[in-house]
């Protein structure tokens, strides 16, 4: 009888379920998936891959749900994290936007952007993000990808550019200025699927920016190969805006001139018509939805929002948690519950965004919006190991009889055990072991305390404080 020979892994990750979201979308009872440097080598029943490879360590077991990473494609990790909370949740869209969030921005300094999207990056991991692609409102590039590093995300990120609004005047900027600032960071911070973090072609959108500017970011974005992201239409303003000045709405403009493609990344798109539907879905465009930032903001997400019908036009829809002071928090896991309910109710129709298609948005519809499908999104061999073993031993998960729907209706990132990042461990025992959390904390804390006292808002709490 001849022997097999086993082939050495540096990891063997087991679980009682392994949710593939492969093509068939199998689960897998009593499964495991192999890991060999960055990348998983193999994906099965455990008895069947503990016969082909001998693993450096195994992870996991019989009381884990191991799952793909999820992917968050609009959140703000500078600015919010460490203001979160301060702007009241009271107020009209514009006076969040203009007058809160844009001045608390503009108080935070090199070192407090550093620790912001550190610790925006270590609240995704403990819930089981892996990727992420950034709004475009950093303006320490250099110091934030530092920290980005340290902590061990993957990330797609932009510089803040606009070049129409004058306040505040830290980022008035002209069209050249801009455009230069957009080419300096692409040719500074590249993008390769390789690289953990790196830039993309980003803009604040909404009416913020020259037509000058928004076509020489398309083309930027397709001369380097990386994708292009913006926000657009969550409320009215922008769709009214658009109609003053160009007499067509947003989506109608930004195709004629030749910006709107499959490599573009739009975000809100709430108050969008059906004319417009039909131009994104010919575009190819995707679109990510931010369900807690439209209930808190009252965009008019369940009366008015179209994702369904987006969908249905086969439209990419993926999800983010948008800023900290519009979500306040970045759970991917709690805003694919919303995604999953929110239009069940608001068109009187069970049959909207399923646990399963909701899950697909998180994973697969993320990695499709980072141009990543081929590397991310799903438990596959040749795909980067981007994983998540979340811990059934907690109320929540039992007793466990549909994975799916346990995940999407039941669990949420608090049960969030480890979590790999490009082969590499990142989060073990619920904690973020490739930073000091108890530094972290501290440091936001204080960082906080003193944006908001620079930034000469008022603290608008209902409550006082004895």
């Amino acid at each position: 009888m001849t022997l097999m020979v086993q082939q050495e892994v540096d990891f063997m990750i087991d679980a009682w379920y392994v949710v593939t979201m492969n093509k068939t979308r199998d689960i897998i009872h009593r499964g495991s998936v192999a890991v060999l440097k960055d990348k998983i080598v193999d994906v099965g029943k455990t008895l069947d891959l503990n016969q082909r490879y001998k693993p450096k360590r195994r992870l996991g077991g019989d009381r884990f749900v191991l799952t793909p990473g999820l992917i968050n494609t609009h959140i703000h990790i500078t600015g919010e994290p460490i203001t979160r909370g301060y702007v009241p949740d009271d107020i009209p869209f514009e006076e969040n936007v203009y007058y809160w969030l844009c001045n608390l921005y503009s108080a935070a300094r090199a070192k407090e952007e550093k620790v912001s999207g550190q610790l925006a990056s270590v609240e995704m991991l403990r819930s089981g993000t892996t990727s992420f692609l950034e709004a475009g409102t950093i303006n320490y590039m250099g110091e934030v990808i530092e920290g980005l590093n340290e902590v061990g995300i993957r990330g797609r990120v932009g510089k803040w550019t606009w070049d129409l609004p004058p306040e505040p005047s830290k980022y008035r900027q002209t069209t050249d200025q801009a455009i230069a600032g957009l080419q300096h960071q692409l040719e500074t911070y590249g993008c390769t699927n390789d690289q953990l973090i790196s830039a993309w072609s980003i803009l604040v959108g909404h009416t913020t920016c020259s037509d000058p500017l928004w076509k020489a970011a398309k083309e930027l974005s397709d001369e380097h190969k990386v994708g292009m992201s913006f926000h657009m239409s969550p409320a009215e303003a922008d769709p009214n805006g658009f109609i003053a000045e160009f007499g067509q709405r947003p989506m109608t403009h930004l195709a004629e001139i030749g910006v709107l493609d499959k490599n573009c990344a739009i975000t809100h798109c709430v108050h969008v018509d059906d004319h417009e539907i039909d131009v994104m879905a010919q575009m190819g465009v995707n679109v990510v939805h931010c369900p807690t930032t439209a209930l808190k903001v009252a965009y008019g997400v369940t009366q008015v929002g179209k994702f369904p019908e987006m969908v249905k036009k086969g439209i990419n829809v993926s999800i983010g948690t948008d800023g900290n002071n519009a979500s306040n928090y970045s759970d991917l896991m709690r805003a694919t519950y919303l995604v999953a309910g929110l239009h069940k109710d608001a068109r009187r129709d069970p049959q909207m965004f399923p646990a399963e298609m909701s899950f697909e948005m998180a994973t697969l519809g993320g990695a499709r919006t980072l141009q990543m499908e081929d590397s991310l999104g799903s438990l596959e061999p040749g795909k980067k190991a981007d994983l998540v073993l979340h811990d059934t031993d907690r109320p929540e998960w039992r007793p466990l009889l549909n994975v799916m729907n346990q995940l999407v209706w039941s669990a949420h990132g608090g049960g969030v055990h480890t979590v790999m990042v490009d082969g590499k461990v990142v989060v073990e025992d619920g904690h973020c072991i490739t930073i000091d959390e108890d530094k972290l904390w501290a440091d936001a804390q204080a960082m906080g305390e003193a944006i908001t006292g620079r930034s000469g808002l008022p603290d608008k709490a209902k409550f006082p404080t004895l």
